[in-house]
């Protein structure tokens, strides 16, 4: 194995760690055990557990932020944009589990970035600016935009957590009711709420 193929396996054995055993669970000597290597090769390859973990937790904040960027940023109707968002959140959940479980769990102390709730907060940033924009159109004052945008990602995170763990109902039916509540207010609620055609 070259030094990069040894590096990428590392890197895939420790994400299945973390996942289901989370940082503070998981032992250089687990992750060495299961490469089939020594301890020192994974401190040669990244210093110890911190910073394999780096590795781990920034590839896929980079993946869900990519994924989350994309849609805000994809224009349209906001509410189309809010579908959008909602389903690039459950299509990550969905494709990368063990990622998802990663980026939810504790962060070891030290780390301020790179956790979940630093994702949500980059991802708020983006929509607050959309907000702020809606809210001009409407007469509504655009400094209140910020504190909404954390209200609107929040509700999208907090069901995705939920839906890691439940899986229904189906994907889209989830995206529909996030839509339904956050476009339409409790006092407009839907019965039988439906993502609009093309999704």
């Amino acid at each position: 194995m070259t030094g990069s193929q040894r590096r990428e396996q590392l890197i895939v054995v420790s994400r299945a760690l973390f996942a289901t055993k989370g940082f503070e669970g998981t032992s250089v000597e687990e992750i060495a055990a299961r490469a089939k290597v020594s301890k020192p090769v994974v401190y040669e390859h990244f210093g110890g557990k911190e910073g394999v973990y780096a590795v781990v937790v920034d590839r896929e904040v980079q993946k869900l932020l990519g994924m989350l960027t994309e849609q805000l940023s994809s224009g349209g109707h906001p509410r189309r944009i809010v579908e959008r968002a909602a389903l690039a959140l459950l299509d990550y959940i969905e494709a990368n589990t063990d990622g998802f479980r990663i980026l939810v769990r504790d962060s070891p102390v030290a780390q301020a970035t790179g956790t979940f709730s630093s994702v949500i907060g980059d991802v708020a940033s983006q929509v607050e600016h959309l907000l702020a924009e809606q809210f001009r159109l409407r007469r509504l004052d655009p400094a209140a935009a910020p504190m909404y945008a954390q209200m609107l990602v929040g509700l999208i995170a907090l069901t995705g957590q939920w839906w890691l763990e439940t899986r229904r109902p189906e994907k889209a039916e989830v995206a529909a009711h996030i839509v339904n509540l956050t476009w339409n207010g409790l006092r407009g609620l839907e019965k039988a709420p439906r993502l609009e055609p093309g999704d």
